[in-house]
């Protein structure tokens, strides 16, 4: 082999270019990506909603030392504590043993609420000898990915005298699933000739969920009854209690494998459980840190993070300046003292839709975890952008510790845009940056990332809570 030419080597010390961590990782990495997947794709099944989710992460915060926290409680160096709000939010703490005044708080923030399609409050209906549910989206979705495929229904409702039913259908290969019609080709032609975005009407996004009658009696709506008779029996609920109740239907699919090399996984939610998981399990795997940790899993990100359970909540505050005041210290200091990932995803580079993507600038598949400085749309309206100390500050952490990492923007200036609850936490004077992986299809009802970059983002929350 002949010898690097100076131009060569020289193009190696200045020049920066994207690798795929499948390329850099020796087979015992490897080995380690493919088994770390195994996990998240058992975390995906089991937490298709954010309160699947949250019930999931108290099971593996107990499962690993987590108890209540308790408003008012003074913390010791390695005590380990959950705080569920609304069943729908989590905090996940742990006490370092550096003092906040000096140390401050590292944060990872993930969401754990997807797009989705929600039940409205009077849902039920029958019409051409079919029974179906009203519904409201949810999200950010293109109406016409959830036509015409098996869809699931999770949720809670809450009965007039204040008990819970719990409700997952479609979920085990015993149940049924449920289905939104659509047109077929031969007369689809008006709706053909749409644009995109309007051809599916949102008040056409009806759950098709029967069409057997009742078989006795004389009513005018034989379907809905029997229905409303068939929930009564198994559930004890009337259609009243619709009225007290969050019901969502989302794709039956199960976190498989894709392609023949298994390298990558699809799976509904993606957006942003392929964060919090990471953030949850560094957070486990990191014994007696020196920094005081918080992992927060939100909700209501979709819709701009508003409600109890968002994070333009003050419960974040709340905790802080509880933290704080349990070591008799200041919780603007110990806000200004903290950090903060926001772990969230950004857009993968697609080829086969190159052109709405600055090819320099977009993120990686493979190429490891993602790092957006700052997100927004067009002129970098509402967003935090990240100061270049705190990037560079992240950035030699990474560097310490061999991440294998990438930045990126959300498509090409004047047509991308997108936000994340960094800048909630930015406001609160911490600094913030976004981390989380690229992934393609974003919103869809069945999204695609790389094993490489799940196990890459695991890896870069370690770095942050242990260093």
């Amino acid at each position: 082999m002949s010898e690097k030419s100076k131009s060569q080597l020289l193009e190696e010390e200045l020049s920066y270019e994207k690798k795929s961590y499948f390329e850099i990782a020796d087979e015992e990495e490897r080995k380690k990506i493919f088994d770390y997947a195994k996990g998240y794709m058992a975390f995906l099944d089991a937490a298709k909603t954010e309160r699947e989710a949250v019930t999931e992460g108290i099971r593996m915060a107990e499962a690993n030392g987590y108890t209540p926290y308790v408003f008012g409680e003074k913390l010791k160096a390695g005590d380990k504590r959950y705080y569920n709000n609304r069943d729908k939010n989590l905090f996940l703490i742990v006490k370092g043993s550096a003092p906040l005044a000096e140390d401050g708080v590292r944060i990872l923030a993930a969401h754990v609420d997807s797009p989705r399609i929600d039940l409205k409050q009077n849902p039920l209906y029958e019409s051409g000898n079919m029974a179906f549910f009203k519904t409201h989206y949810y999200g950010g979705i293109r109406k016409y990915q959830w036509t015409a495929i098996p869809l699931a229904l999770h949720g809670v409702l809450v009965k007039a005298d204040g008990s819970r039913v719990f409700v997952t259908v479609g979920e085990s290969d015993e149940d049924p699933v449920f289905y939104i019609n659509d047109l077929l080709p031969h007369l689809a032609q008006e709706q053909s000739a749409k644009p995109l975005g309007s051809a599916i009407p949102g008040e056409s996004l009806n759950i098709l969920i029967g069409g057997l009658p009742y078989p006795e009696g004389d009513v005018s709506d034989k379907i809905k009854l029997n229905v409303l008779s068939l929930l009564n029996e198994k559930y004890g609920i009337t259609e009243r209690d619709f009225q007290s109740a969050e019901l969502c239907v989302v794709p039956a699919f199960r976190a498989r494998d894709i392609g023949f090399d298994r390298a990558l996984i699809g799976a509904y939610g993606h957006d942003d459980r392929v964060c919090a998981y990471p953030a949850m399990t560094a957070m486990f795997d990191t014994d007696a840190p020196e920094h005081t940790l918080l992992t927060i899993l939100a909700d209501k990100e979709e819709i701009g993070s508003e409600g109890n359970t968002g994070m333009q909540c003050r419960l974040l505050l709340d905790i802080l300046e509880d933290l704080a005041a349990s070591d008799g210290v200041s919780g603007a200091l110990v806000r200004s003292r903290s950090y903060c990932l926001s772990a969230d995803v950004n857009a993968a580079f697609d080829p086969n839709f190159a052109e709405v993507f600055e090819k320099k600038n977009a993120g990686m598949l493979s190429a490891g975890a993602v790092m957006s400085k700052y997100t927004g749309a067009r002129g970098k309206s509402s967003t935090s952008d990240a100061s270049a100390e705190f990037v560079g500050f992240i950035r030699k952490l990474f560097s310490e510790n061999g991440i294998a990492w990438q930045t990126a923007e959300l498509g090409k200036v004047d047509i991308g845009g997108g936000g994340t609850v960094a800048k909630y936490i930015a406001n609160l004077n911490i600094d913030t940056v976004d981390l989380g992986v690229s992934v393609i299809s974003m919103h869809a009802p069945y999204e695609v990332v790389s094993k490489a970059d799940v196990y890459a983002l695991y890896r870069a929350f370690v770095a942050f809570c242990q260093k």
